[in-house]
């Protein structure tokens, strides 16, 4: 695997952080289906890169000074 992306990015990372949620909530008698995590699970892999987005633009915008080659 040498693509890289950002932890927020990770499908896997949010279905362990929505599967600790699910199993909290149904310890205190809410239950969510498997559909629901599903959902839940793509909705905030796309919410997330779109703050990604967002943020990489008014980081530009804002920036008092040019990005400088490294040679």
């Amino acid at each position: 695997m040498l693509d890289l992306k950002n932890w927020y990015s990770s499908k896997t990372i949010w279905g362990a952080v929505i599967s600790v949620v699910a199993s909290v909530l149904h310890f205190t008698g809410i239950d969510l289906g498997a559909a629901d995590k599903s959902q839940l699970v793509d909705s905030i892999v796309n919410i997330s890169g779109a703050l990604g987005g967002l943020l990489a633009v008014y980081g530009r915008v804002t920036a008092r000074a040019a990005i400088k080659s490294a040679s």
